[in-house]
């Protein structure tokens, strides 16, 4: 079989456009700058301090591993997370613009599922829900809850007893026609009792909530739009009357499915959506509990609502039972608002409920240290080529030409690493750059070296650069693999910055293994081919006194075409 031509000029037009792919991507973000670490730019921490009795260092530390979980879900934000005395948690985010990153820290995602009584009504001024609005819609067929509930109602002066009426639940995508539902048998139709039904039973308490409830429900205020709710005590086993976003206050059931009955959450588009939506997925028995209960809901057109921390984020009709334990949040989001409420849910409810305080802090090195850092990285890497250029000569320019295009490449990966996993730069992460400097450098010297060699032998340079290559490539592989291997390491095990540390010495080495085999090497093949080099010119790096070769009958270098 005939042994493959290399083509290096086609693997550097690839390689190329794969760089420009990358500053494309890089575009798309808007931003031509990293992101920085709290010692380089700064940030925002956020103080929580336990505001119940019972504080154990243990709960503390589940509390602080959840939000560590949540403040650096890619990995690499870089967010240090640590506690402070017996009952707080200090968590400290980079950047200025981290406002859904602040919201998912601060949420103790405790979720719970409601039945709602009655009708959302205005939060201010006080509404009786003595009169119960008319039903406007019932819930799309896919019983999805909808994060803003668009459908309007009209009230009803003649009904005189409070019961659900449905709200509509638009799709994703759609918006269904209006559908006016029956009214259920007179048999069905609830009453009012001044003690109301027991609150044991979500569903029945739903249309009969008691005279009690009903009074406390019409002297309830929500708070004014933009200022922030006071904290609201959710106990699961009692009703709640809260708010939600948009300041319509809700008269709730007890909890019928909890947030610890939760498997799994997570965010994206809907098959043929086109807006965000959380998924969530239930496990245990709560599957076959809010198949129950959504039955009985679509049975008595009734509406259920989903609460986070004590705020409704979401209420909807049931068009269809939701048997499979499978419910979807859909609405307004925005990319980060999914990702913050998918991450909160995904990784658990806080054991202990927090005060919160938030504050704008600045970095905590100077700019003269910063600069003093990368003065530094600077100039051990001028050093490293104008060694490179006085050892190997002409072939030194190959070095410098690599390390360029090397940095390139690791400026362009950070950029849209920043915009796509939050990575942030810090100085332990620049420090894990500029080592993997040496790691480059080694690969060319490995390489160069095993070129002389080849070459000592009597083989022409074009040979040496294959045949060079074959044995080189393994060794320098063998030796990233090694970096690769402690970058993970320590990655996995390690912390706060030092985990950015590692995750940059990573990236860097995968950059050194691209540069090597996509430029380095085909552009050798390419330099073989001029006289230049493999004459044998004292200014080549590869001439009779640099390859260290005396005058002799059996030894000399082969020039020209092999």
């Amino acid at each position: 079989m005939a042994k493959k031509t290399p083509r290096p000029g086609r693997t550097l037009l690839i390689f190329g456009l794969a760089i420009l792919v990358l500053y494309g991507l890089a575009a798309l973000g808007q931003t031509w700058k990293p992101r920085l670490g709290l010692d380089l730019e700064g940030g925002t921490r956020i103080t929580l301090s336990a505001v119940e009795k019972g504080v154990t260092p243990t709960k503390l530390k589940q509390a602080a591993a959840i939000v560590e979980a949540r403040a650096n879900g890619s990995g690499v934000s870089e967010s240090e997370v640590s506690t402070s005395g017996d009952r707080n948690i200090i968590v400290e985010i980079p950047g200025k613009n981290a406002s859904n990153l602040v919201d998912s820290v601060k949420r103790t995602a405790q979720l719970r599922f409601r039945i709602v009584a009655g009708s959302p009504q205005p939060g201010r001024p006080a509404a009786s829900p003595s009169a119960s609005p008319s039903p406007s819609e019932k819930a799309s067929p896919s019983a999805t809850p909808s994060k803003k509930p668009t459908s309007k109602k009209s009230a009803n002066p003649a009904s005189q007893n409070p019961r659900p009426a449905p709200f509509a639940a638009p799709r994703a995508t759609t918006s269904p026609s209006p559908v006016t539902p029956s009214t259920p048998p007179a048999s069905q139709a609830p009453t009012t009792t001044a003690k109301g039904a027991p609150v044991t039973n979500p569903v029945a308490w739903a249309q009969n909530p008691g005279e009690e409830w009903l009074k406390k429900f019409a002297a309830f205020e929500c708070p004014d739009k933009g200022k922030a709710a006071a904290p609201v005590a959710d106990n699961p086993n009692q009703p709640l009357i809260t708010c939600d976003d948009k300041g319509q206050k809700f008269l709730l059931s007890n909890a019928v499915i909890e947030g610890t009955d939760l498997k799994s959450a997570s965010y994206g588009i809907p098959q043929n959506g086109t807006t965000y939506a959380v998924n969530l997925s239930f496990k245990g028995k709560a599957p076959e509990v809010f198949g129950k209960v959504s039955t009985q809901l679509h049975d008595n057109n009734g509406t259920f609502a989903i609460v986070l921390d004590g705020q409704v984020v979401s209420y909807a009709g049931v068009n269809e039972p939701i048997l499979d334990g499978n419910a979807q949040i859909t609405g307004d989001f925005s990319e980060s608002e999914a990702r913050s409420l998918s991450n909160s849910l995904k990784y658990g409810a806080l054991p202990l409920r927090f005060s919160t305080s938030v504050e704008t802090i600045g970095p905590s090195l100077a700019g003269d240290q910063l600069s003093a850092g990368i003065y530094a990285g600077i100039i051990g890497l001028v050093i490293v080529m104008i060694y490179c250029m006085i050892y190997y000569r002409g072939l030194g320019l190959v070095v410098v030409a690599s390390l360029i295009i090397a940095g390139i490449v690791t400026y362009g990966v950070v950029l849209v690493l920043a915009k796509s996993a939050g990575f942030t730069l810090t100085l332990p992460g620049i420090a894990g750059l500029i080592v993997a400097v040496g790691i480059t450098a080694d690969s060319f010297i490995v390489y160069f070296e095993r070129i002389r060699d080849e070459m000592r032998e009597g083989r022409s340079m074009r040979v040496a650069v294959e045949t060079g290559w074959a044995r080189a490539r393994n060794t320098c592989l063998a030796a990233d693999a090694v970096s690769l291997l402690a970058a993970v390491v320590l990655y996995i095990f390690a912390i706060g910055v030092v985990r950015g540390f590692a995750f940059a010495l990573g990236v860097s080495t995968i950059i050194d293994v691209a540069v090597f085999f996509w430029f380095t090497k085909p552009t050798m093949t390419i330099l073989a081919r001029y006289t230049f080099f493999n004459s044998g010119s004292r200014f080549s790096g590869l001439s009779r006194s640099s390859l260290g070769i005396d005058e002799g009958p059996h030894v000399h270098v082969a020039g020209g075409r092999a």
